[in-house]
């Protein structure tokens, strides 16, 4: 049964602090050696880079995912099909254990088409989040491999604050 959705998305902000807790807490949970990392842009980009890092993977590559909306209405938003900006060519991720990364699995809907993708190339991929939303996931049970924390919020991390907390706190929360 899936939980219920609440009505308007509680906003968190953390801190560089959290974000360490929150790598760390991800860590132990691997349970094979990753050859490859994907990261989605822009939101993996920094949890994907300290996860290389602490974890040695040196082989580093990135994915750009777009949902473009084919009309005003929000089931047209959610049936969009994927359009990729950039990904790592075929024989980058063939044969190789992947993980794929990005900060957050809200409707569940990017990290699924980087992960099937790679799995077309013929890579081994599995998902890594720092925050996993079950109230907003489109994909029934499936949840991601690894995640650190589980919310119900729109989490705003430390990097984003810069952009303007007044712009993410008015951005639009159904796009991750």
């Amino acid at each position: 049964m899936q939980p219920e959705r609440p009505r308007e998305p509680r906003r968190e902000m953390i801190t560089w602090e959290e974000v360490d807790r929150l790598i760390d807490h991800l860590i132990p949970q691997f349970r094979r050696e990753f050859t490859a990392m994907v990261m989605i842009t822009r939101g993996g980009v920094i949890p994907g880079g300290m996860l290389a890092e602490a974890m040695d993977i040196t082989h580093i590559l990135t994915a750009a995912v777009d949902f473009p909306a084919q009309s005003a209405s929000q089931k047209a938003k959610l049936i969009a099909w994927p359009q990729f900006i950039q990904f790592p060519a075929d024989d980058k991720l063939r044969g190789r254990p992947t993980l794929i990364v990005d900060d957050v699995w809200g409707s569940g809907r990017t990290i699924t088409a980087v992960k099937n993708r790679v799995s077309a190339a013929g890579g081994f991929p599995e998902t890594c989040v720092m925050h996993f939303n079950p109230y907003r996931n489109l994909f029934g049970r499936t949840r991601p491999d690894y995640f650190a924390a589980v919310t119900d919020a729109f989490i705003i991390y430390p990097w984003e604050i810069d952009r303007g907390v007044d712009q993410m706190l008015m951005g639009d929360v159904s796009n991750r």
